[in-house]
């Protein structure tokens, strides 16, 4: 009887040192000894999001132990991304293929009941159906494991994650508010998971509920330091709190870990993407726009300048789409105005495309004629751009045509039909699903109505709009000046 027990003293021993720079997990199962730290690495990066490090990890246990289920169980799991909608089925179904022909070849590799009830949801999440189907079955599946094991935190979590992913519409308040209810009960003695702390920062990543995110994510950062995501990860919270200090922090420390690990591997160094899009917009924020522009121009060159795949989430699309992002946000967030860019043909740039033209848009604002150009240009391109994220059923891109419009009218003496117009597009915008992160409509409707009443004489119109648009984005420094004006003309 002394013999397991050391085992597992043994297991612990691996599994605390190997985790400690991506957060403390441990999970029984029945592989080799040898492979332990690898499966463990892989279980972190997993609950990190960290998709292409926990797959090479899961791997590696693999190759250690080629019998071991759950690590075949686990390299499944990274080809779905249940918060970003992505999944890729194709790629799971070959991993479990190398486990076993059959969902009945795969159940005999595990030893136990627990791994078994693991892999069978593994065949409800990549089984048949679409994915939107499989997703609700899924959280099914997760929600039966976890009443059968309710005393495994990952399986919790793994429910939790479960549920975040079939809000296939966007945020559903309903459903994230149940994510977190089974977080917080586990939350108190898992202090340090990195699922755990992870997963309720998403749950409240949303400007009614981010201080309730704050307890997960202080300690996040230091639980997994070496994971870049984590370290992002806590600017969700911060976003939704205008805390720009935090924001700024958190995504430094973010790209200078994803720079080590490139340099590491002699790769291009990150300037473009979602961290360097949320440093950039945390520096608009605080009027630094020296280092904003600085941002913007390292990620033009890496967009636009001689390419290099720098890993398995870079790509010219990547890069071009994050700076047409950053440019926009930068001209609505009242920093200087870059120079403009061509963007090169090909329907993986449409994105692209529509998103410069609409900054384009932006910084004609007190030119007639160029508005009128720029704006004719936006009406060209929204067909294309219905086949990207701007113009699906969030319908932002109409929003954002309908604001080019409103200004067009506005700067041509039109401006009661300007604002009528930016109400209906300000309804519309506040009837999407709320999105974490910088405006997903980089000059956000109801500040630019509130502008409009603000210049037509209307402060208390003005002053209600600016606090509405505020509602959404605490601390945006646009909005903020624009409502102390309205203030000041009176409104209230």
């Amino acid at each position: 009887m002394r013999f397991p027990l050391l085992l597992a003293l043994v297991f612990c021993a691996a599994s605390a040192f190997a985790q400690s720079d991506v957060g403390d997990v441990s999970f029984a199962n029945s592989g080799s000894a040898e492979a332990q730290p690898a499966f463990l690495r892989g279980l972190a990066s997993l609950h990190n999001f960290e998709y292409p490090e926990a797959a090479d990890a899961f791997r590696e246990a693999q190759k250690i132990d080629p019998s071991f289920a759950m690590a075949y169980w686990g390299e499944a799991m990274t080809y779905t991304h249940p918060v970003w909608q992505e999944q890729d089925a194709e790629a799971a179904r070959n991993t479990l293929l190398r486990l076993g022909r059959t969902p009945a070849e795969r159940l005999e590799k595990a030893k136990t009941d627990r791994e078994r009830d693991y892999l069978r949801t593994l065949d409800v999440l990549y089984g048949e159906g679409t994915k939107n189907e499989r997703d609700v079955r899924f959280a099914e599946a997760m929600r039966d494991l976890h009443g059968r094991w309710p005393d495994d935190v990952d399986a919790t979590a793994f429910y939790a994650l479960a549920l975040l992913g079939t809000a296939h519409e966007g945020r559903d308040f309903a459903t994230y508010m149940r994510a977190a209810a089974l977080l917080e009960e586990v939350f108190p003695t898992h202090l340090h998971h990195p699922g755990v702390l992870h997963y309720l920062i998403h749950s409240y990543d949303d400007p009614i509920h981010a201080p309730l995110g704050m307890r997960a994510a202080r300690p996040y950062a230091g639980v997994a330091p070496n994971a870049a995501h984590a370290l992002h990860m806590t600017s969700h919270i911060f976003i939704a709190m205008g805390m720009w200090d935090d924001v700024i922090d958190a995504n430094r420390r973010a790209i200078a870990v994803v720079n080590k690990q490139r340099a590491a591997r002699s790769r291009q160094l990150s300037a473009c993407g979602h961290y360097p899009t949320w440093l950039h917009y945390g520096y608009l924020q605080e009027g630094r726009f020296d280092e904003a522009s600085k941002a913007l121009e390292a990620c033009r060159a890496s967009a636009f300048g001689d390419y290099v795949n720098a890993g398995p989430t870079d790509s010219r699309a990547s890069r071009v789409g994050g700076y047409a992002d950053m440019r926009a946000h930068q001209i609505a967030s009242g920093g200087p105005t870059p120079p403009p860019v061509t963007v090169p043909d090909g329907n993986e740039l449409a994105s692209a495309r529509f998103l410069l033209a609409y900054a384009d848009v932006l910084a004609a604002r007190g030119d007639t004629a160029k508005l009128r150009d720029a704006v004719a240009r936006l009406h060209a391109l929204p067909a294309e751009a219905a086949h990207d994220h701007y113009a699906g059923n969030t319908g932002r891109a109409a929003v954002m045509v309908q604001q080019a419009d409103a200004m067009l009218l506005s700067a041509t003496g039109k401006r009661s039909e300007a604002i009528a117009l930016l109400e209906k597009a300000a309804k519309a915008e506040a009837a999407m699903p709320f999105e974490f992160g910088p405006p997903p409509i980089a000059k956000p409707t109801y500040e630019l109505l509130a502008d409009e009443y603000l210049a037509d004489s209307r402060p208390a119109d003005a002053a209600r709009a600016y606090r509405t648009a505020l509602e959404r984005t605490p601390g945006r420094a646009l909005t903020a000046a624009g409502l102390k004006r309205a203030e000041a003309a009176g409104g209230k």
